[in-house]
């Protein structure tokens, strides 16, 4: 799960940047060794310098006024976003308030990704440098991040699932055809054994929010995350995470339909893998379009 960044590196992007005028507003550590960070940043000169890892970053809000020294032409947006390898090097001016996401991705944790899910050498890919490139996905990724409270666990395994999601499609994108075209192949559902391993692994951990991360239920299906999420997906027609939702939901529902009285939800919510009270609260109405207390009213009523 997302917690405190250690960053002792110097040349690491997030060192830099604490160098200059930019504002961290939040940090996370995800697994897999990836890192998420967003910063705001205006009025600035930033250089950034073989910073020893990867870089995908995505403008949040601005960008009209960051560009690459020398090149006045070129400027960033809302939504844009750059690659950066861990050997670049190039030279911004800020000149206008700026937000944008992180992800830091190191270069053991990509050379691992290369191979895991590709089966490819991780030497024969090569991570290219992009400059204000457009793909929607990772817009709509970075924007999703955005609003996600990281302090909280449902919504940090949302963020790291996401995140490991967007990390498969950068290493994707820069694998050679005859790989992709692996990939591209049609994948059937889970085998009907790991299919209930799987789901009986669910429902017998819906309390740990660690346990049911994608990466977690993809060694519980001797998979990697990419197959897993895509044969998953193909079997049960809904991601992981919703379908984990989904479980702890009819959980509480089952809980209350064995009580007398009003609920205990803080009870209710660390028996079923809620972060809180008010979190059980949201999600149940969300789902079954009234609270918890109206249940156990409507069964009375019966």
């Amino acid at each position: 799960m997302p917690a405190a960044v250690s960053l002792p590196d110097p040349s690491h992007l997030s060192q830099v940047l604490a160098g200059s005028r930019a504002q961290l507003r939040r940090k996370a550590c995800l697994s897999q060794s990836l890192e998420l960070a967003i910063w705001a940043n205006s009025d600035d000169e930033v250089h950034y310098c073989r910073q020893g890892h990867h870089t995908l970053s995505v403008y949040l809000a601005g960008g009209r006024g960051s560009q690459l020294k020398g090149d006045a032409d070129l400027r960033g947006e809302a939504g844009r976003f750059c690659v950066f390898p861990a050997e670049h090097e190039s030279h911004w001016l800020v000149r206008e308030p700026v937000q944008f996401l992180h992800l830091y991705v190191s270069d053991m944790a990509w050379a691992e990704r290369a191979v895991r899910l590709l089966d490819a050498e991780p030497r024969s890919m090569t991570l290219m440098p992009q400059i204000y490139a457009v793909d929607p996905v990772y817009a709509q990724w970075a924007q999703g991040l955005w609003r996600l409270d990281w302090s909280d666990p449902h919504d940090a395994l949302r963020a790291d699932t996401l995140s490991q999601q967007i990390l498969d499609r950068l290493v994707l994108q820069s694998a050679a055809p005859r790989y992709r075209q692996r990939l591209a192949r049609p994948l059937g559902g889970l085998s009907p054994v790991v299919r209930r391993r799987v789901l009986d692994y669910v429902d017998a951990h819906l309390a740990d929010v660690r346990a049911l991360s994608l990466s977690g239920l993809a060694e519980v299906a001797a998979l990697s995350e990419y197959h897993f999420a895509r044969m998953f997906h193909q079997s049960m027609g809904c991601t992981v995470h919703d379908w984990v939702l989904q479980r702890r939901l009819c959980a509480v529902r089952q809980r209350l339909q064995g009580r007398a009285g009003a609920p205990g939800l803080a009870l209710l919510a660390a028996e079923t893998g809620f972060s809180s009270a008010s979190h059980l609260l949201r999600c149940f109405r969300k789902h079954f379009g009234f609270t918890p207390t109206q249940f156990l009213r409507l069964q009375r009523d019966a």
